[in-house]
């Protein structure tokens, strides 16, 4: 499995889920993802966008504010769904395996979920996270960076048939989603590049931050 790029183990999980997955569930996040593409409702900040500062708590509880992790350096900023979602653990294991040449640049990551820090606490245990799980309680600062959406009523059943209580999980009244987002930002907390993709299946790859981050 390791020798599989993410592309390559998203593309499965993709197959596996389509298995899986009743064909009515498949048509409503298919519409989901759809509308959110169609009508740009959390279509992100864009390069040449300024980052916007914030303090949020990590797994350990301490507090993390983006301008002081920017004075040390570049920043790779991922907004995922949660520990809940497989596509995300793949994503964050495939990136914690370039985190040495992340740092090697002289940058850092970090990640942001709506998750309670309980719950971004025992993913970041599970999957033996390096790099900073920060939570983003309600969807704040997501919001700030134009990615968060309400979750539609019909997926919130598919959700809830599946077990998942996302307003529980996220320890809010509200069902809010962010749309997957990677963001490469620079000391100066311009936004030199973005990955914003509401389907959630697909991410950007290891090797294209590499990319863009030697560019800055």
């Amino acid at each position: 499995m390791s020798n599989q790029s993410l592309t390559e183990q998203l593309e499965e999980a993709t197959q596996q889920f389509k298995v899986n997955t009743p064909i009515e569930a498949q048509i409503k996040l298919s519409q989901m993802i759809e509308e959110l593409q169609e009508t740009g409702i959390a279509s992100g900040k864009q390069p040449g966008d300024k980052a916007v500062d914030f303090k949020l708590q990590n797994a350990l509880g301490q507090d993390v504010i983006l301008f002081e992790e920017l004075a040390k350096g570049p920043v790779v900023l991922v907004f995922y769904r949660g520990g809940w979602c497989p596509f995300c653990n793949m994503q964050l294991r495939a990136y914690q395996q370039i985190l040495p040449e992340i740092q090697a640049i002289g940058a850092q990551l970090i990640a942001i979920s709506p998750q309670k820090p309980d719950h971004s606490l025992s993913l970041q245990e599970k999957e033996g996270l390096e790099f900073q799980v920060l939570s983003d309680p309600n969807g704040l600062v997501t919001a700030k960076y134009n990615l968060l959406f309400d979750v539609p009523s019909g997926v919130q059943e598919i959700m809830e048939g599946a077990g998942l209580d996302l307003a529980e999980y996220n320890n809010t009244s509200k069902w809010v989603l962010p749309v997957p987002a990677t963001f490469m930002i620079d000391e100066s907390a311009n936004i030199r590049s973005a990955y914003v993709n509401p389907n959630f299946m697909q991410r950007q790859s290891p090797e294209e931050i590499l990319r863009e981050l030697r560019k800055l």
